[in-house]
């Protein structure tokens, strides 16, 4: 009688126990050991706001525009993309050969995305690489950047990105609108540069339509802008710089030349504010935070960049420059904003 009750007793607690490790197998089940039951993600969330992205700029050298530029790109994106984005700025102080390097150097690290500010720093990159994703941007003309005969707008493959070009027959009917009487114009540029050359040539046949006699000087590095910039202003009566880096990261010896001694005209607001009178310019932070809006689609899937169109500023601007402008005792004619 005894054996039977205690079997009795050891069936029912072996009922029990089976009863307890059913209960695991429901939709009610607590979470593993260790985790957090309440911040548990589905094992394919589709949420990819915890991704970094690894995108390197390189920049060319260092001036206002350039600098504009790439804080531009840089706000774009820790706006539209807050905490996802590290950089890797390098710049490449006005050496080609050292663009070739820093995009090398990036391909290396596999970034995701490479912005390339100024055309040295965008041939480079796309020297480097065919698969990484490059925008460009202080691009003057993306056609002559890489020599595409009857460009249509869209680089195509991994490269697009914004333009700085403002309208050239405009910068020349500027220079008609201040001194109409003038008779020689030197274009002052730096051979070295595509997008320069470009410019001087295309500036130099509008000119050269509404009667000017135009003379290019070219310097090939920092090495002999004072020397050039002296026989253009010896040679002329008005000067012209386009949008041109290496005269910008020296305008101090440009306006230790020109100042109360010749106008000069520029193609962009930071070269005027260093050495020039007047410019139609535009808003160099504007196409680099443009840029970075293309890097928040191409880095997030929304768009191809194989078929984003280069993309231009919305917008130009005549400004003047007072203090070079009261040293040459100049009347600003109408429609000009001061630089300051």
């Amino acid at each position: 009688m005894k054996k039977k009750l205690l079997a009795l007793i050891l069936a029912g607690v072996l009922a029990l126990s089976l009863a307890a490790c059913g209960g695991g197998s429901g939709a009610g089940d607590s979470a593993p050991a260790g985790a957090d039951a309440g911040t548990q993600e589905p094992a394919d969330s589709g949420n990819d706001a915890g991704t970094v992205y690894q995108v390197g700029i390189s920049q060319y050298v260092t001036h206002d525009a350039l600098d504009a530029a790439t804080k531009g790109f840089q706000d774009a994106l820790n706006e539209l993309l807050p905490g996802q984005v590290k950089f890797d700025y390098q710049n490449a102080a006005n050496d080609p050969a050292t663009c070739a390097t820093i995009a090398t150097s990036f391909v290396s690290k596999n970034v995701d995305l490479i912005m390339a500010n100024a055309t040295p720093a965008l041939q480079a990159a796309a020297a480097a690489t065919s698969d990484i994703p490059i925008l460009g941007t202080s691009v003057t003309e993306y056609g002559v950047a890489f020599s595409i005969d009857n460009f249509s707008g869209t680089v195509g493959g991994n490269i697009s990105g914004t333009s700085d070009l403002a309208p050239l027959d405009q910068q020349a009917e500027m220079i008609r609108e201040w001194y109409p009487d003038a008779k020689n114009i030197g274009l002052l540029y730096c051979s070295n540069e595509a997008n320069s050359q470009y410019q001087v040539d295309t500036v130099q046949r509008y000119l050269e339509d509404m009667g000017y006699t135009c003379t290019q000087f070219a310097f090939s590095d920092s090495n002999d802008v004072a020397a050039v910039c002296q026989t253009a202003v010896d040679a002329s009566d008005v000067l012209y710089i386009p949008t041109d880096n290496t005269a910008a990261s020296n305008t101090p010896i440009v306006d230790n030349i020109c100042r109360g001694n010749i106008p000069v005209f520029c193609g962009e607001e930071g070269i005027c504010a260093g050495c020039g009178i007047a410019t139609l310019s535009i808003s160099y932070y504007d196409i680099g935070y443009k840029t970075g809006e293309m890097a928040a689609d191409i880095l997030t899937g929304k768009a191809d960049i194989s078929t984003m169109p280069i993309e231009y500023a919305p917008e130009f601007v005549k400004k003047y420059n007072p203090p070079m402008c009261e040293a040459l005792n100049l009347t600003v004619p109408e429609g000009y904003e001061a630089i300051g």
